[in-house]
């Protein structure tokens, strides 16, 4: 079944294929909020209240985007919301982030222990500078760099204006790049 059909169907009330779309998006709307939270309980309390949001609110998705889009929008806000209601806290590692431990690399054998050791000390750095980025200019570096949305879904997603949305950009990317920078003197 297409996914709008799938919307439809939900919107109308069927449990089946409302716990299909939940589905389809659990393990984006997961992923997406470790991006930002930085925290396996935060991230997976992120995704159940985004799917309670979905639940509430289906019948309010006109399809006017992706449903994808909602659901980044609806991760954002509460990614926010979290941060905003939180005292600062220690981020946790990208340790259970997929993007990095795909066990399908230890058994490639042009990898080499010291490309290995040299990816995990990268991973690390990066890992560190992005959690130095204040949630806003983090949550749209996400959003463009590592989820590949276009600067337009990037502004709707945040209710941001485009320039807007450059602008953090631009200036989470600066950011990225001198710490990276420093940390690599250093380390």
């Amino acid at each position: 079944m297409e996914e709008s059909e799938l919307i439809k169907e939900a919107q109308s009330g069927n449990k089946k294929a409302l716990e299909q779309l939940v589905k389809n998006y659990e393990n984006t709307v997961y992923n997406f909020s470790f991006k930002i939270c930085r925290d396996k309980e935060r991230a997976e309390n992120t995704m159940q209240e985004t799917f309670l949001s979905l639940l509430k609110n289906i019948n309010q998705f006109k399809g006017d985007s992706k449903l994808s889009t909602w659901l980044y929008t609806v991760v954002s806000n509460h990614c926010l919301l979290m941060f905003r209601n939180a005292p600062r806290h220690a981020h946790s590692s990208l340790e259970d982030d997929d993007l990095f431990n795909d066990e399908s690399k230890l058994t490639d054998w042009t990898v080499s222990p010291v490309m290995l050791t040299e990816n995990k000390e990268l991973k690390e750095i990066l890992d560190k500078s992005i959690a130095n980025l204040a949630p806003d200019y983090r949550i749209i570096f996400l959003l463009r760099d590592v989820e590949g949305l276009s600067t337009e879904e990037t502004a709707g997603i945040t209710n941001l204006s485009i320039a807007a949305v450059k602008s953090r950009l631009h200036r989470a990317r600066a950011f990225l790049r001198n710490e990276l920078n420093k940390r690599m003197k250093y380390e």
